[in-house]
């Protein structure tokens, strides 16, 4: 009889140990697949800001790659080279520096240029040629007006920054 106890008691205990043993293993499996979903949320939010980095580098790479474009001394030469091209100089009524800012290793120097009788595809055309400019140049501030003897012209007056090294 303490022979059947024993094997009894044995077998109950395997059993109690296999329990416990398969209690503790779908423990480990749920905290596993836990830390996989924690992992897989960290992967996706680390490629989206890696995208959003590399976007970001390209823009300085193409910011610093203006900044040694082209030599300007000043604003105004920098104005000039941007309307010359779209043939709109004469319609440049002046062009009047406002400031100048030094930092580390750059100046900015803003400018107040008024522009009298231009039509929309115009502006449009002296928008893109600024925005496209081989120089870090900058529209800070616009104002557009209609003109009194024909509203399809516009007088536009653009504050711009021309950032360049010292």
């Amino acid at each position: 009889m303490k022979l059947k106890l024993d094997k009894r008691v044995w077998i109950g205990a395997g059993v109690a140990a296999f329990v416990i043993l398969l209690i503790v293993l779908v423990n480990l499996a749920s905290s596993l697949r836990r830390d996989l979903g924690n992992v897989k949320a960290q992967q996706k939010e680390l490629l989206q800001l890696r995208d959003e980095f590399l976007s970001l580098k390209n823009r300085v790479e193409a910011v610093e790659r203006k900044k040694s474009l082209t030599k300007v001394e000043g604003v105004v030469q920098a104005v000039d080279q941007v309307f010359q091209p779209l043939g709109l100089k004469q319609k440049v009524k002046s062009v009047k520096p406002t400031s100048r800012k030094e930092m580390k290793d750059l100046v900015e120097e803003e400018a107040e240029v008024q522009i009298e009788k231009v039509n929309m595809n115009e502006m449009v055309n002296i928008l893109y040629k600024m925005e496209n400019a081989p120089m870090i140049l900058t529209l800070k501030r616009t104002t557009v007006k209609t003109t009194f003897e024909n509203p399809s012209h516009l007088n536009l007056i653009l504050t711009l920054a021309l950032i360049r090294e010292k």
